[in-house]
């Protein structure tokens, strides 16, 4: 059943440890589930694109589905696509999740195999988009990223379905908040939503709506560049979820 909107959740969070398995599936990618409005056992597509397609991750995760009563597949891509037709998989899903690592190379090989503009109709269809850190970053203009090396570059070729910048981990890497501040002040990246870890973003359309959290007291903010050219960040309060720590 797809979303009654085009709708993405893009977070510095999303896993948690498990309790009979190393990790487990937090709220945020709960709620992405429920965003998706479907009542029967959610289908869920996982992209580990970023970090290589790592299977040892793969396996995690399937650990985790199985916890959550959840039906999971993964779309692979190295070393070749892992099924026959990848938009008919990601169509048939109820969330898709895009897990972290190199935002860079994530869009190129995503172009390479030409599932930006698969992406884009993925979107449109209802199939709620989800992910954390690249895969936060990739749904929007640009970010931060560390992709070219431990010194954080700005990224400004994402997919650009929201028409925002994106700044992930804002409070754990010192480097994030002055460079999105920056960026933004020059006019590099548009206004830019960001959030703490374990906070995520909720967009319907290209708006953002809110702001949730996984964890207690952390936030979510908005950059915009002011008309004498200086960056001003406003918080925004996220929602606490269900099952938040």
């Amino acid at each position: 059943m797809p979303a009654d909107a085009p709708t993405i959740v893009a977070t510095s969070g999303g896993m948690r440890p498990g309790r009979r398995s190393r990790v487990a599936f937090a709220p945020l990618v709960e709620h992405a589930v429920e965003l998706s409005g479907t009542a029967r056992r959610p289908k869920l597509v996982h992209l580990g694109t970023a970090s290589g397609d790592q299977r040892w991750w793969n396996a995690e995760l399937d650990e985790a589905a199985a916890v959550a009563g959840w039906d999971l597949r993964h779309l692979n891509l190295f070393t070749m696509p892992s099924v026959d037709d990848p938009e008919a998989l990601l169509l048939d899903a109820d969330v898709v999740w895009v897990g972290g690592g190199s935002v860079v190379n994530l869009l190129a090989v995503w172009r390479a195999h030409g599932l930006d503009e698969v992406f884009h109709r993925v979107w449109q269809a209802g199939v709620v988009l989800g992910g954390v850190s690249a895969g936060s970053i990739c749904w929007h203009v640009g970010g931060t990223t560390d992709s070219f090396g431990p010194s954080l570059r700005p990224v400004v070729d994402g997919l650009a379905l929201l028409p925002h910048g994106n700044g992930v981990h804002y409070d754990s890497e010192t480097e994030r908040r002055p460079l999105v501040q920056r960026l933004v002040a020059e006019g590099v990246l548009p206004t830019t939503h960001c959030t703490d870890d374990g906070v995520g973003l909720v967009y319907r359309g290209t708006e953002l709506v809110e702001a949730v959290s996984e964890v207690r007291g952390k936030g979510a903010y908005t950059v915009t560049r002011s008309s004498d050219g200086t960056a001003v960040e406003e918080r925004v309060e996220p929602r606490v979820l269900p099952g938040a720590r």
